[in-house]
């Protein structure tokens, strides 16, 4: 009996031990299937990244220009202000055709500008546009360099400390004639110059410290300091959820009230702190706030300066004001401006039943929705790829134009830029 019981002892203590380790073996196995699986998971992720960037581009039409860094330097103020895909502005405004008239509504420092003049010894009426005192006063002196070559001397220049959304009127006060010989070239450049962002008391930098102003034009009275401090919550919000799509805009905007209990937000590293504090940690680490950050300033750039609608309506005038045959650049840099400029190009050359200002015979009744991709482009203009014609103009672009690669890698803030032209029929 002793020896019986030892043996069934024995078997009982054989039976659990074994499923003692069969559990074991499973848990084991779980864990490693966890493992696995997570591996496999962040592979596959990894993967899809890679796959949506070859995707994406793909899509884009990017500069196969030569990227000359003489003739930026030649033209470009590397200390403060780099002008971008300035060889692709100047083949849209080529030296093949004739440029007598032309406005830059975004003067900046002159960089665009004074190499188009330079290039165009015919032009006889220029018009430099700029909100920024500072900008303008860089170049006024850069395009009175200009004109002491004598090739440029019967060139008649006016620069104005003025918004874009005057420029009807701006034309008027040049020559009243302008607006009905009608503009041969129109640039605008929406980025902010280097010398901008550098610069700490304009507020427009996360990464220094400064005043929470955001003003394009000094003169302007809205800062951001009043939109954070004052505005209405919802307004904050729809500020930060529109104008910065950012997808944590209700953390921020409570976080952006409850700090005016305290006192309220004064400065960029106010903001900065706090946009750090709402900010969740993330595999990306500091990168995290930095975009977050980015695009909260830029939210409230664009509501302080009224930047969108402000580029809507001036998209119109600049095309009204074009001579036949005349072109429209525009170089924008966030998917917002970029969207805006699209939308109201097809706009532009889509002419509907209503439209007072133009009279349709039959013909052009019927095809009154006409925008098609045409492919037969000019040879001497080898950077159009593919058009969009419509019964008012025809659309240069029909994907935008991105810098090129060497470019990119020498001047970072070149990276998000794309170039979309019209032409007016």
């Amino acid at each position: 009996m002793a020896i019986a019981s030892t043996s069934a002892s024995a078997s009982k203590l054989f039976s659990f031990s074994s499923l003692s380790f069969r559990l074991r073996s499973l848990t084991t196995a779980s864990s490693i299937s966890s493992n696995c699986s997570t591996t496999s998971k962040k592979k596959k992720e990894k993967e899809n990244l890679k796959q949506r960037v070859v995707i994406k581009e793909k899509r884009r039409t990017r500069s196969d220009r030569e990227f000359k860094l003489e003739t930026i330097k030649r033209y470009g103020d590397t200390a403060a202000h780099i002008p971008v895909m300035l060889g692709e502005v100047l083949d849209v405004f080529s030296a093949s055709k004739q440029l007598r008239y032309f406005v830059d509504c975004t003067v900046g420092a002159a960089g665009h500008s004074s190499a188009i003049i330079e290039g165009h010894p015919e032009m006889e009426v220029y018009v430099g546009l700029d909100v920024d005192p500072v900008a303008l006063e860089k170049a006024r002196a850069r395009i009175n360099s200009v004109l002491h070559n004598p090739t440029s001397s019967t060139l008649k220049a006016s620069t104005f400390l003025e918004n874009f959304r005057y420029v009807k009127s701006l034309l008027c006060d040049v020559d009243e004639t302008l607006l009905d010989t009608g503009i041969d070239g129109i640039l605008m450049d929406l980025g902010m110059s280097s010398m901008q962002v550098n610069d700490p008391e304009r507020g427009f930098s996360v990464l220094a410290n400064g005043p929470l102003d955001m003003r394009m034009d000094p003169q302007a009275s809205l800062k951001a300091e009043d939109i954070l401090n004052s505005w209405p919550e919802t307004e904050v919000g729809r500020i930060l959820r529109e104008y910065g799509e950012e997808s944590n805009w209700y953390s921020l905007q409570n976080r952006i009230v409850k700090a005016r209990l305290n006192g309220g937000l004064h400065s960029t590293g106010d903001l900065v702190d706090l946009i750090k504090s709402a900010t969740p940690l993330s595999r990306e680490g500091r990168q995290g706030w930095i975009k977050t950050a980015t695009r909260v300033f830029q939210a409230l750039r664009i509501a302080v300066n009224d930047e969108l609608k402000t580029l809507e309506d001036s998209l119109y005038a600049c095309f009204d004001c074009l001579a036949p045959g005349g072109r429209l650049a525009v170089i924008s840099f966030h998917s917002l401006e970029d969207r805006i400029v699209k939308q109201t190009f097809l706009d532009i050359i889509n002419v509907k039943d209503g439209d007072g200002d133009i009279d349709m015979n039959e013909e052009e009744a019927r095809n009154k929705d006409l925008r098609k991709v045409r492919n037969d482009i000019d040879e001497s203009e080898a950077w159009i790829k593919q058009m969009v014609q419509g019964l008012r103009g025809t659309i240069l672009t029909k994907r935008p134009i991105t810098p090129s690669e060497k470019e990119e890698s020498l001047n970072s803030r070149s990276r998000s830029a794309k170039l979309r032209v019209i032409q007016k029929a």
